[in-house]
């Protein structure tokens, strides 16, 4: 057998008429499966060369937007500006534990209620009718814990009366009648 002027690994072997190759692929059929010395599915036409410097970003001045303040929504007004944990002075329980379904009322009149904190000030308002501490918090819009602590914090000051459920020791044990009434009451209303 001959070997080929070029040695046995030159791409100018040929296996017969039309299997030579033109274009320098090791078969006459350029099929990416058959071994060439090509790359398969390279990418064609110029492109980047592998070690070439990446350009430098374009960098644009941006001007600041200034934003005009928004007008606050119709309810803002009521919302507090402070945290809700800083109207209790970062105590997080009550001084004596409070249910949340315990009724209360007011019992102060304007006069006292004159340098009170404001939070102290809506809640005497709001229980001029007998409100739970769950309806409390939730009409006020302020976190159940927090409502406990002021609520509590008014009993201690003589200007809520709080009527806690289950305490009526006369009952022997059972539900409030009162308290259940106004339930059923409130469950036909929905």
């Amino acid at each position: 057998m001959a070997t080929p002027p070029g040695g046995p690994s030159s791409g100018n072997w040929s296996y017969g008429p039309g299997q030579g190759s033109s274009d320098g692929s090791a078969n006459g059929y350029g099929y990416p499966s058959v071994p060439s010395h090509r790359q398969p599915y390279a990418p064609q036409g110029p492109g980047p060369a592998p070690y070439d410097q990446p350009q430098a970003p374009r960098i644009q001045p941006v001007q600041p937007q200034r934003r005009t303040p928004e007008p606050a929504p119709a309810g803002a007004s009521n919302n507090p500006l402070v945290r809700p944990y800083a109207m209790t002075g970062g105590r997080t329980r009550p001084r004596y534990q409070l249910a949340i379904e315990a009724l209360v009322h007011t019992t102060a009149q304007p006069h006292q209620m004159q340098g009170q904190l404001p939070e102290h000030q809506r809640i005497c308002n709001l229980c001029r009718e007998i409100k739970s501490v769950a309806e409390i918090s939730a009409l006020l819009t302020i976190p159940l814990g927090v409502a406990r602590i002021l609520v509590a914090d008014l009993a201690e000051a003589g200007l809520v009366a709080i009527h806690q459920p289950g305490g009526d020791e006369n009952a022997g044990g059972q539900p409030d009648v009162t308290l259940l009434e106004r339930v059923l009451s409130g469950l036909r209303k929905l």
